[in-house]
């Protein structure tokens, strides 16, 4: 998977980061039982710093994920709300 989210549409981006939220998990709960397996450790910290990157890039583009994320709060206001949260975009 490519992190490079600069071209990509708001739900494709959101789909690239559920993408690598499940390898993530997968990988974690392999590396619970193999913990000392040297390739699924390399992959589980190439698919964190992907997204990593992907959720800072769609929360510079589009606002915050959620309300404890890479967008700090700005002024006065609470960003989390001023735009649509993830679950209302229309694909």
């Amino acid at each position: 998977m490519d992190a490079n989210t600069n071209a990509m549409p708001q739900h494709q981006i959101l789909m690239q980061i559920m993408q690598l939220e499940f390898a993530g998990v997968e990988l974690n709960l392999f590396l619970d039982t193999h913990p000392d397996c040297q390739e699924a450790l390399t992959q589980f910290n190439q698919v964190h710093q992907q997204l990593m990157q992907c959720k800072k890039s769609y929360e510079q583009m589009y606002g915050p994920l959620c309300n404890y994320g890479f967008s700090p709060n700005v002024g006065n206001y609470w960003r989390w709300v001023e735009t649509p949260w993830p679950w209302d975009i229309k694909y």
